[in-house]
C-alpha cells in the first residue's frame, strides 16, 4: 500500500465527481442525507461563508459541538481555504473552555447550545462580554485579542454572534473564483486539524496534523478493516476526538463510504440506525458495545448487516469482544492502538488477523509506519518479549505540539521517534501488546485526563494540604480517577466535599471517582511521589470497602 497525497478537500470532490449520487452522510433518526454531489457543495458554500467572516488561510476555527450534521461541513470548509480546525471537548466547563480558545489563537469559534449541564451560549458569553455589544466581525476581546468571530451552529439568533444560515448567506457574495484560488494554495502537508491532549506530560497542548497525517492514516484503518465504497459505518464516537475524526470520518473519506452519524450517544439510536441503514460497521469504546447490548429493546434490531468495527479508546476485555462477534455480529471486530500525536492509528489488529490475535494483542504496525520497542533507559531496541517504550515514525507522527517546541522535543526524539510513554513487548509473530505505562496520564473510557491538572484545580481548596491524582483500574472504563489526599491541621474534608468542589468547574470524567484522605504519600529516598504505590494502595483501600475493582 502507498502514502496517497489528496487534501481533505480533493478526497471529497473526488467522490462527488465519480459518485454524485452515493449517499455520503446520514443521520437515520431524523432522515437527514447527503449525496456526496449534495454535501460537497454546501462545503463550498460553507467555505465561502467562512472566507466572508475574515477566515483565511492558517486562521483557526475552534469548534464546539456533538456530532451536528455541519460539524464536518466546517471542518472540511476550513480545509478547502487553508483553515485549521481545533476540537474542544464536549464536555469541557468554562476554564477549560478559555484555556483552549487562548493557547489556541481561535480566530472564529463555532458553537451548538451546549450538552449535559453545561450551556455553551452562556459560557461564551461569558468569556466574551463584548460579544453583545459588538457588531459581527468586529468584536475586540481584552482577555482573548485573536478572536473576531462567534458562530452559531443551527437557526437560532444570539446577540454578537453569525448562525449558519447567515455563514451561507454571506458566502453568496464571494465569487467562486476566489474560492477556487484559495484552495489552489493548499498542500497535502498544511497543518488542518489540531486536537487538544493532555499528551505525555503538562496541560493540554494542540496537537497539529496534516491532510497527510490522517487522510493517510484513514486510509490505512479502513483498508484493514476491507472497505469498499458500499460499506456504511456506524459513527457514535465523538467527532472531537481523534477516534471520530480519523479512524471513522478519514476512513470513510478515502473509501467513498456511507457514514451514518448519531449525534449524542444514545445505545437506542446505535442500534436503530445499524438496524434502518444496514450498516456494515460499528466503532466504539468499550462502555459503548456494553450499553448497547445490555439494552433492553436490543434483541429487536436485526444487526446481521454488521460485519467489522473498531473497539479502542480502553482496555478491551476479551470477552466484550467475543460477546460482540457473536451478539451483534461483528465477527471481525478490530482494535487500534496509538495517540493523537500519531493521527491516532500505530497499530490495527485487521480483518484477516485470528480472533486470539484480534482480541489479545493491539495488532501489528500500520503500513507505511515503524514501530519498535525501546529500552527506556539505554534508547535500544528490546528483543522480542521483552518490555519497553513503545515508540513511532513515519507519516503519522505529528507536526509538533502548538507554540510548544519544548514540550514537541519532549516526545519527538533527533532520530525521529515519537515516544508514545506506553509499555509494551513485540511477540515473535510480530503482534504488539501494551502491558503498562510510563507517562502519568488516566484513560477513562477513552479520554486523556492528565493528573497535574486535577491537581492544581484541587489546590485552590482551602482545606487541601497536598494532593495526588492516580488511574484506578475499572472494569467499566478502564480506569478512573482516584485522588489521594493530605489535609491541613485543623480540617476535616469528605468525599462529597471534594466532589462537590469539582462539579460544573472541570468536566465530568476528571472528577474524582474515588478520594482517600492519607497521612503521608510513599517516597524515594530521593524525596519523589511513587505514584505506582498509589495505585497499589487503592486497590487495597477500596477491597477493604468491599469495593472490587479488577
Amino acid at each position: 500500500m502507498e502514502l496517497q497525497n489528496k487534501t481533505l478537500g480533493q478526497w471529497l470532490e473526488y467522490w462527488a465527481e465519480t459518485r454524485p449520487d452515493k449517499e455520503y452522510l446520514v443521520y437515520s433518526d431524523r432522515d437527514l442525507r447527503f449525496t456526496w454531489e449534495q454535501y460537497n457543495r454546501r462545503v463550498d458554500d460553507m467555505a465561502k461563508g467562512l472566507m466572508a467572516i475574515g477566515v483565511q488561510k492558517g486562521a483557526i476555527v475552534g469548534i464546539w459541538a456533538t456530532n451536528v450534521p455541519d460539524w464536518l461541513t466546517f471542518m472540511y470548509a476550513g480545509a478547502k481555504i487553508g483553515a485549521i480546525m481545533a476540537t474542544i471537548n464536549t464536555s469541557y466547563k468554562q476554564s477549560e473552555l478559555e484555556y483552549v480558545v487562548k493557547d489556541a489563537d481561535i480566530h472564529t469559534l463555532c458553537i451548538t447550545e451546549g450538552v449535559f449541564d453545561g450551556n455553551y451560549v452562556d459560557m461564551v458569553y461569558e468569556m466574551l462580554p463584548e460579544l453583545k455589544e459588538s457588531q459581527r466581525g468586529y468584536m475586540k476581546s481584552k482577555r482573548f485579542p485573536e478572536i473576531r468571530n462567534v458562530v452559531y451552529i443551527g437557526q437560532e439568533k444570539y446577540r454578537g454572534m453569525y448562525n449558519t444560515p447567515e455563514i451561507l448567506l454571506l458566502g453568496k457574495n464571494i465569487q467562486d473564483q476566489k474560492l477556487t484560488e484559495a484552495k489552489s494554495q493548499i498542500d497535502c502537508f498544511d497543518v488542518v486539524n489540531m486536537q487538544y491532549t493532555s499528551g505525555t506530560t503538562g496541560f493540554p497542548k494542540g496537537v497539529m496534523l496534516t491532510h497527510h497525517n490522517i487522510a493517510n492514516n484513514g486510509f490505512f484503518t479502513g483498508e484493514g478493516m476491507g472497505f469498499t465504497a458500499d460499506d456504511k459505518l456506524c459513527c457514535c464516537v465523538p467527532l472531537f476526538h481523534c477516534f471520530g475524526i480519523t479512524l471513522a470520518s478519514m476512513a470513510v473519506l478515502t473509501h467513498g463510504c456511507t457514514q451514518v452519524m448519531v449525534e449524542k450517544f444514545d445505545p437506542l439510536v446505535v442500534l436503530a440506525s445499524v438496524h434502518k441503514e444496514r450498516c456494515t460497521a460499528l466503532y466504539g469504546v468499550p462502555t459503548m458495545f456494553i450499553a448497547e447490548m445490555n439494552h433492553p429493546m436490543f434483541n429487536m434490531f436485526d444487526l446481521t448487516s454488521l460485519r467489522t468495527g473498531i473497539m479502542a479508546g480502553a482496555l478491551c476485555p476479551i470477552e466484550l469482544m467475543r460477546n460482540v462477534t457473536e451478539k451483534m455480529h461483528v465477527t471481525h471486530i478490530t482494535s487500534v492502538y496509538g495517540l493523537t500525536e500519531t493521527s491516532p492509528g500505530m497499530t490495527h489488529s485487521v480483518l484477516t488477523d485470528s480472533f486470539e490475535d484480534r482480541c489479545t494483542t493491539v495488532g501489528k504496525e500500520y503500513p507505511c509506519t515503524e514501530v519498535v520497542i525501546l529500552d527506556p533507559e539505554t534508547g535500544k531496541e528490546c528483543p522480542t518479549g521483552v518490555q519497553g517504550e513503545i515508540c513511532c515514525r513515519g507519516y503519522l507522527v505529528m507536526k509538533g505540539y502548538y507554540k510548544k517546541p519544548e514540550a514537541t522535543a519532549e516526545v519527538l526524539d533527533a532520530n525521529g521517534w515519537l515516544h508514545s510513554g506506553d509499555l509494551g513487548v513485540k511477540d515473535e509473530n510480530g503482534y504488539y501488546r501494551i502491558t503498562g505505562r510510563i507517562k502519568d496520564l488516566i484513560i477513562r473510557g477513552g479520554e486523556n485526563i492528565y493528573p497535574r491538572e486535577i491537581e492544581e484545580y484541587l489546590y485552590h481548596l482551602e482545606g487541601i494540604k497536598d494532593v495526588q491524582v492516580v488511574a484506578v483500574p475499572s472494569p467499566k472504563y478502564g480506569e478512573e480517577v482516584g485522588a489521594f489526599i493530605i489535609c491541613r491541621d485543623g480540617y476535616i474534608l469528605s468525599n462529597e466535599e471534594i466532589k462537590d468542589f469539582c462539579r460544573g468547574k472541570i468536566a465530568r470524567h476528571k472528577i474524582p471517582k474515588y478520594v482517600f484522605f492519607v497521612d503521608t504519600f510513599p517516597m524515594t529516598g530521593s524525596g519523589k511521589i511513587q505514584k505506582f504505590k498509589l495505585r497499589d494502595l487503592s486497590l487495597k483501600l477500596l477491597a477493604e470497602q468491599g469495593i472490587e475493582v479488577v
